[in-house]
């Protein structure tokens, strides 16, 4: 991969990654639940690297190659079981 994330900002439970190539993506931060409930001063915690976005206080990576691939994002809903 020729580009890397060089930015990124959170706003009205979207995530807004900018690359190095001149593009941005928009992904909804539904589709991640440890970050949709994290904080935005978690958020703005994040390191950017070449194919990586990694947020240390809330142990989360997110790779530039899965926000690229074809096919659509899906949800991903944690359910709470309750113990007997």
């Amino acid at each position: 991969m020729d580009f890397s994330i060089t930015a990124a900002d959170f706003n009205g439970g979207n995530m807004r990654l900018q690359l190095s190539d001149g593009r941005t993506l928009g992904i909804p931060l539904a589709y991640f639940p440890v970050l949709e409930n994290a904080g935005a001063e978690q958020l703005a915690k994040f390191e950017p690297s070449l194919g990586v976005i990694h947020w240390d206080e809330l142990d989360e990576d997110l790779s530039l190659e899965g926000f690229l691939v074809t096919r659509p994002l899906q949800t991903v809903r944690v359910r709470f079981v309750k113990k007997a």
